[in-house]
């Protein structure tokens, strides 16, 4: 029996989902058909709609792992995603088979593993074009700031617990690292030229609405990321004026919850080019208009990676970033180390499989 959990009731429903979850095994699996609402005009499914296909399978799995024992209901909140590579495009008619497993527990939160694959119905076809890490935090249905303590899960052997625990403690250091550089704003630039941060910079507002919303009020996950991905794919269009794709996603890191009701605005801008790629950092700042006393504050940040494709589907070169000023520099710097440290990984991860 599958369903979503986004459907649910929460009078009538909580019963029979508190009941199904011990019957349930603890994965997903989803497929669905791309249509072209879900792509651009060259036929390539959206980044940010792959992402919110991802996010909902790790909400719906880790919720229900979370409620099998709890001692109240509550809902999975996505705390954070690591690093997507886009393996492959996916287009227009292909099938999606998004699976999720969980792959380690905490005592407050849930690591989730999910494996997209497209097929391509006319052939039988199929190609990995996803992979992602998903972390989320359960928290109580009755006190939105109550954190529910999360059952453990059996692991096949003590070494995968223990790798699951590094993990862990890497992903919590690093998202107290990235708060601490969250306090940039993006200004307007008058007349900006052509291929300089200014020129491509985009920014998109959103009325944060009950659709957009989990059980508890607050935002998915995958809702934020898709309009993240359309952000930044704009800002690589301005930049390079052709076809572009997601190639890869750096960890999302979600700071703090986004109420419904909230004004989001989502911020993107060119930080790096390398001769084939470009990487836009994108921020969403929350505005919670209908409560006194609260300010604008950052909720989530990101940096995407995208590729120019000439009509072929070819990479295309891509323009050099022009850069202005001192703080550009730095930016520029610390995209290029990030480039080369993802471009050594990569490469590592090839040889392996060669070996293999």
């Amino acid at each position: 029996m599958l369903f979503n959990i986004q459907t649910l009731n929460v009078r009538g429903s909580l019963q029979i989902l508190k009941r199904g979850l011990s019957f349930l095994p603890f994965n997903y699996k989803r497929t669905s058909i791309m249509r072209p609402d879900d792509a651009n005009i060259a036929g390539n499914v959206h980044g940010g709609t792959i992402l919110k296909m991802i996010e909902e399978a790790g909400a719906i799995i880790s919720t229900r792992h979370c409620n099998s024992q709890a001692e109240e209901p509550c809902v999975a909140a996505l705390a954070r995603v690591e690093r997507t590579d886009f393996l492959s495009p996916m287009c227009i008619g292909e099938v999606s088979h998004v699976s999720a497993e969980i792959t380690y527990t905490s005592k407050h939160s849930v690591e989730v593993q999910v494996d997209v694959l497209a097929e391509n119905i006319l052939t039988g076809a199929k190609k990995m074009t996803n992979r992602a890490t998903l972390w989320y935090v359960p928290l109580s249905l009755k006190n939105v700031d109550k954190i529910i303590n999360v059952a453990p899960i059996e692991y096949a052997s003590k070494n995968q617990e223990i790798e699951g625990k590094k993990r862990y403690e890497a992903q919590k250091l690093e998202r107290l690292e990235t708060k601490q550089r969250n306090g940039d704003i993006i200004l307007p630039v008058i007349n900006p030229e052509c291929y300089t941060v200014g020129y491509s910079q985009s920014s998109l507002i959103h009325l944060v609405g009950p659709s957009d919303c989990t059980l508890l009020g607050f935002v998915h996950g995958g809702v934020t990321m898709k309009l993240m991905d359309e952000v930044a794919g704009i800002v690589a269009v301005r930049h390079c004026k052709t076809n572009i794709v997601t190639a890869s996603v750096d960890a999302i890191n979600f700071h703090r919850k986004i109420k419904k009701g909230c004004i989001i605005t989502i911020w993107g801008r060119m930080t790096f080019t390398s001769s084939k790629s470009m990487e836009i950092e994108v921020f969403v700042d929350a505005d919670p208009l209908i409560e006194d006393f609260q300010e604008r504050y950052r909720a989530v940040s990101a940096f995407f990676t995208y590729v120019s494709l000439s009509k072929e589907g070819k990479p295309l070169p891509v323009p050099q970033l022009l850069l202005e000023n001192d703080e550009e520099k730095k930016r520029f710097e610390e995209g290029k180390g990030r480039y080369l440290q993802n471009k050594a990984r990569r490469q590592a991860e090839m040889k392996s499989l060669v070996q293999q």
